[in-house]
């Protein structure tokens, strides 16, 4: 086993025996055929376009396998070996399509041959021949390229899926997901060819981000600004984490009437504020956060649990009998929910206790997305000429476990009080319920929403750009990134494609990355490290 995806990864190096998330070997060499399966998929795909032939499914299953394959998404095994079954039907069929229409069926590459061995031990041993399937056989540098780009590929695939289940699809985005794993074998394409690549990653990132954007946007009204409850109220209770908000809806339907009150976790804060959602009047409030109390706050939780997508600590043993996974989630010893139908869930939580007492632990405001901001743009706009706000800092991005991220809670406790803080994704949560005050009656604390909001994020700093009639990069604005998994590096991919400079990222650098590479990133865009919050707030208002 090696994999060094995520931030957490042992001693900054890669995890080799199990993986700091809690992975096994076995389901690291499992996610590594199945990547491998989907890159004979896509090759078999790019030459199909070449003759006309465009396949739905496929363009659809490439982005679901890839995004099982995500950090802390799909932990069971036995679900892998059906993806990667599936992967060589949808290779078969669509090869059968491009032959028929005179294309070139069987690229030279060895996955567009490849056929899974009868049982779950013989995939992992595949995939341990196979590895990453990345070409092992380049420098060190273009190999830090070519994971940093299957990386991005991998969170763009989230986006797009999460997008496509909301109606919203680009045959582009597919295109380009097909075409970047066909370019791992290109032994042609040398180091600048990569950083390309990589930065096309992230072009097409904030596609994916936009087609998910207009799916939430269009099904539940653009966000504004919702007072959400911290606390709870007695009762049966079910909390909701992750990120998929058709499944949100889709439960809020089925628990009317039944007195269950249903709570956010995590990255489902932001649901609170679309007008589509809070119309619910059992959806109360928000209970915990997303990374450092989780374990405690799950195992205390009186109810059932749901978890919609990633970001999520491995569940434990003695908490295991009433979490449910929907979608491409997948852990031992959870259920999981099927055809949409949340009756076992429902049944789960009305068996177990709820809440005995209502509780009031302040409440947070969320809502902040790019509609709401360039509503009173006017009022931004007027208190940066006056000098009420000097400076605008976007701490955004994922939160993890590992020690040092209380940098992130560090900085906006210390950012003066004539500036604003905008903040996105999970990394929030551990600043989200400070009380930093106003500015002219604008909160110095905004929550644009979740990690896919960066989409909004990027929107909000170019009206304002061009409201003052400079770039993004001449604006008072400082970007401050916390990374943990593949969707993160896909936005950051998405911040260098626009040219973005000056990018703090941490808590530690990608071990992906090699010195060589970093230096690229630090010449032509800046990016560096984090340091202390005292030396980089110096630095940046001193600039």
């Amino acid at each position: 086993m090696f994999c060094n995806q995520c931030e957490q990864t042992a001693k900054g190096e890669g995890c080799t025996v199990q993986g700091v998330c809690g992975k096994k070997s076995d389901v690291a060499a499992l996610q590594d055929l199945l990547t491998y399966a989907i890159r004979g998929l896509a090759q078999v795909a790019v030459e199909g376009r070449k003759v006309g032939v465009v396949d739905a499914a496929a363009n659809r299953f490439t982005a679901r396998g890839l995004f099982s394959t995500l950090t802390n998404v799909n932990f069971d095994p036995p679900r892998f070996q059906a993806l990667i079954a599936e992967a060589v039907r949808l290779r078969a069929a669509l090869a059968a399509k491009v032959a028929a229409a005179g294309g070139n069926a069987a690229p030279a590459d060895p996955a567009v041959g490849f056929q899974p061995g009868a049982s779950l031990a013989d995939l992992v041993k595949q995939g341990e021949a196979v590895q990453l399937p990345i070409d092992w056989g380049r420098d060190a540098d273009v190999k830090s390229l070519q994971e940093t780009t299957l990386y991005g590929v991998r969170g763009v695939a989230a986006y797009a899926d999460h997008a496509a289940i909301l109606g919203q699809e680009d045959d582009a985005v597919y295109a380009f997901l097909h075409k970047a794993l066909a370019a791992m074998t290109d032994k042609g394409l040398g180091l600048n060819d990569w950083v390309g690549l990589a930065l096309e990653t992230g072009k097409v990132n904030l596609r994916a981000m936009e087609l998910l954007d207009a799916g939430n946007t269009g099904r539940y009204g653009h966000p504004v600004p919702t007072t959400v409850p911290l606390g709870h109220k007695a009762g049966k209770a079910i909390l909701v984490s992750g990120h998929d908000l058709k499944d949100l809806e889709d439960l809020l339907v089925q628990t009317q009437g039944k007195g269950i009150t249903v709570y956010t976790h995590g990255e489902m804060l932001p649901c609170h504020g679309y007008p589509g959602l809070k119309k619910y009047a059992h959806l109360y409030g928000h209970y915990g956060t997303a990374w450092q109390n989780q374990k405690k706050e799950f195992s205390e939780f009186p109810g059932a649990i749901l978890m919609t997508t990633n970001c999520i600590q491995e569940p434990q043993e003695g908490y295991k009998g009433h979490i449910f996974t929907t979608g491409l989630v997948g852990w031992p010893g959870t259920t999981h929910v099927k055809n949409g139908d949340f009756g076992p869930v429902i049944q789960k939580a009305l068996e177990l206790p709820g809440f005995a007492s209502d509780e009031d632990k302040d409440t947070v405001t969320v809502g902040f997305a790019r509609s709401t901001v360039m509503s009173v743009a006017g009022t931004v706009i007027d208190a940066v000429k006056s000098g009420a706000i000097k400076h605008f800092f976007l701490v955004g991005g994922c939160d993890g476990a590992k020690p040092g991220r209380n940098y992130y809670t560090e900085f906006v406790e210390k950012t003066p009080k004539d500036t604003v803080v905008l903040t996105l994704a999970c990394g929030k949560f551990r600043f989200f319920d400070k009380k930093l005050g106003e500015i002219g009656g604008i909160p110095r604390l905004l929550d644009v929403g979740q990690c896919n909001d960066a989409y909004s994020a990027v929107q909000i700093a170019v009206a304002l750009a061009g409201a003052f009639n400079c770039g993004v990069n001449d604006l008072p604005l400082s970007i401050i990134c916390s990374w943990y998994e593949q969707k993160a590096v896909a936005i950051l991919l998405t911040l260098l494609s626009l040219g973005i400079k000056g990018i703090r990222l941490g808590p530690t650098l990608p071990a992906f990355v090699t010195p060589n590479v970093l230096q690229v990133l630090v010449d032509n865009f800046d990016i560096k490290p984090i340091g202390t919050p005292d030396e980089d707030l110096k630095a940046i208002l001193a600039a």
